[in-house]
């Protein structure tokens, strides 16, 4: 599971022009998942998220964590971050797992994350054309993946 995980002040989702999910101070989670993704990578990368110590203290040191500042997430799905750009100038998305294996995993790291927070998450729409904006608050901008912990 790979997440490119963004500090925002504010982000949101539209689809079809209509905004969908909004949220404030926290974490925009682009989620990718690869058929070889299992619920430990889930339990794994979820922790990993919420525990991040990224937002600044009284110090202005990044040292406090989204329950630290309220914060909330927005879970996007993006299949597209396990592209292979390897050969010519068209990405092969054959790593990304296809939506049987996908959205039960991303449902289950929707649930995860929600436990862990302690409060409900935002959430785009699994395989919707998704318009994401946001404001990348520092810019704060991380790449986790489930594979490689060490």
């Amino acid at each position: 599971m790979l997440a490119v995980i963004q500090r925002v002040s504010e982000a949101s989702v539209s689809i079809q022009g209509q905004v969908k999910a909004r949220i404030g101070t926290g974490f925009l989670v682009l989620l990718g998942i690869t058929h070889t993704d299992t619920p430990e990578d889930l339990t794994w990368l979820g922790r990993k998220i919420v525990g991040l110590r990224v937002f600044s203290d009284a110090g202005g040191k990044m040292n406090l964590d989204l329950k630290a500042v309220d914060g909330t997430i927005l879970l996007i799905s993006q299949f597209t971050l396990h592209a292979s750009t390897k050969k010519g100038n068209r990405p092969s998305f054959i790593e990304a797992a296809r939506p049987e294996v996908a959205i039960p995993l991303y449902e289950q790291m929707i649930q995860f994350l929600e436990q862990e927070l302690g409060k409900p998450i935002e959430t785009g729409t699994f395989g919707a054309d998704m318009q994401v904006q946001l404001l990348n608050d520092g810019p704060v901008t991380l790449i986790i993946d489930s594979k490689n912990r060490v």
